[in-house]
């Protein structure tokens, strides 16, 4: 007991940290789970119309001759009508034999309509050509690197057919469980299963309810789909950001007004990270595209009246102010010991801020188990990762690290598709340290020759 009460007296400066995930994480995600439920057993009989609309599926294309064959071969395979729908490659500028690609696909699937355009390069380029092209009612944009699964098409023409309200969609993304399963390697497997496991999280149970309240944050540039009409509305992709599928949410939603919702059975396979390295630049890509895309959309909604109100500052608050505290922790660490503080007792107190974060995994674990019902081999997979909810608080302490080099990054680099790669960022702060310490080195010189 003593032990008990002292170990408590002392951690009472790191119960203030724990505060943080209860009060952000834990209780928001036990309210979440409960209404992810009650959606899930209350949700709406779909019905077929009567003639299955025209759809024109975009496929930018760059370089993407080892995966195109097999994305067109995912569209010949869907369970939509073959004949409404027009399938358009958009071709950036692509240097390999993408070509060869899609006319390999033109012979061996001859009842799809395909179309190859040549465009300039740029994704966001492609996209826009393309739908300029495009004839059908729906729009639907698919990334080549990454196969369908096959209801996905219907099952977004199905929900936008039920409910005329909806101007867009995005679907759920997942990595392919074959490919995370063939890696070898148990660091890279490792992290590529906790990626598994973020994404399921991230889309089946996270974007789920930030559509049920109208505020998904952005719509997935890997497999997104559009009303046409809408999409002629906007302003088409921003060229000049690198987070333009957050920018096409914003348009449609806040400037638009228009309901913007995520369709979590219709699934589209993509490659898992190729490693660390990927997973570096990728992270920042995104921290850097989201700061981009709400600086703008931020100064026109967050007035000082509905400050608390907008859904904007809530996020950028969880996502950006609750991140340094999470690094705190770790700098205060050295600190508090340089100043004798007891290891044994802020180990303990990482213990339970560890336990907390595990205990949100573990509540996310069950909800999106259940929610994967209807996909057997996908839940039975993803129900063998049940260890990765002892090892996700650990991942994601390492994204929150990426991230916070993403925001200091585009503060202080101009913006660009090509990140910097980790080899490249320690290049450069080896750097910086040499010629500090060459800086130092020559005042010392220059001090003991002016005695």
């Amino acid at each position: 007991m003593y032990w008990l009460n002292l170990a408590l007296t002392r951690m009472g400066f790191w119960i203030t940290w724990a505060l943080i995930p209860i009060v952000v994480e834990i209780i928001p995600a036990i309210i979440s789970t409960i209404k992810l439920m009650r959606l899930h057993l209350h949700q709406p009989k779909l019905t077929p119309p009567g003639k299955w609309p025209w759809v024109s599926i975009i496929v930018p294309v760059y370089n993407s001759e080892d995966t195109l064959f097999a994305c067109i071969e995912s569209i010949n395979n869907q369970t939509y009508p073959k004949d409404a729908m027009q399938i358009i490659l958009a071709n950036n500028q692509s240097t390999d034999d993408s070509f060869g690609a899609y006319a390999r696909a033109q012979n061996t699937f001859p009842e799809l309509i395909l179309r190859y355009v040549n465009t300039d390069k740029g994704k966001a380029k492609a996209l826009n050509t393309a739908i300029y092209e495009s004839i059908g009612t729906y729009v639907i944009n698919i990334d080549s690197d990454g196969v369908l699964e096959p209801h996905a098409v219907e099952n977004m023409v199905l929900r936008f057919e039920n409910d005329l309200d909806i101007a867009a969609m995005t679907g759920a993304i997942l990595p392919k469980r074959q490919l995370v399963s063939g890696i070898k390697g148990w660091w890279h497997r490792i992290l590529a299963k906790n990626e598994y496991y973020e994404y399921a999280q991230a889309f089946l149970s996270g974007r789920t309810m930030e559509s049920f309240r109208d505020q998904l944050f952005t719509m997935s540039g890997a497999f997104s789909a559009f009303r046409r009409e809408v999409l002629m509305d906007t302003f088409l992709y921003d060229i000049d950001t690198i987070g333009e599928d957050t920018d096409m949410t914003f348009q449609i939603r806040t400037r638009l007004g228009k309901k913007v919702m995520i369709c979590a059975d219709a699934i589209f396979y993509v490659e898992p990270i190729s490693g660390f390295s990927e997973l570096y630049t990728q992270r920042q890509r995104w921290q850097r595209g989201e700061l981009e895309v709400t600086s703008n959309y931020m100064a026109q909604t967050a007035n000082l009246k509905r400050f608390f109100k907008n859904f904007l500052v809530r996020r950028m608050m969880i996502d950006h102010t609750f991140t340094f505290p999470r690094m705190i922790w770790t700098f205060a660490s050295i600190v508090l010991i340089a100043f004798g503080y007891s290891s044994v007792i802020l180990l303990l107190s990482y213990l339970l801020i560890y336990v907390l974060y595990v205990f949100v995994a573990v509540i996310n674990f069950i909800s999106v188990g259940i929610l994967l019902r209807q996909y057997p081999d996908e839940q039975h997979f993803y129900l063998k990762l049940w260890w990765v909810t002892l090892t996700l608080p650990t991942y994601m302490f390492m994204c929150s690290w990426i991230r916070l080099v993403g925001i200091i990054n585009a503060m202080t680099t101009k913006a660009s598709w090509k990140m910097r790669g980790l080899p490249e960022e320690l290049h450069r702060i080896k750097a910086v340290v040499q010629d500090d310490i060459n800086t130092v080195k020559e005042q010392r010189r220059q001090d003991r020759k002016g005695k």
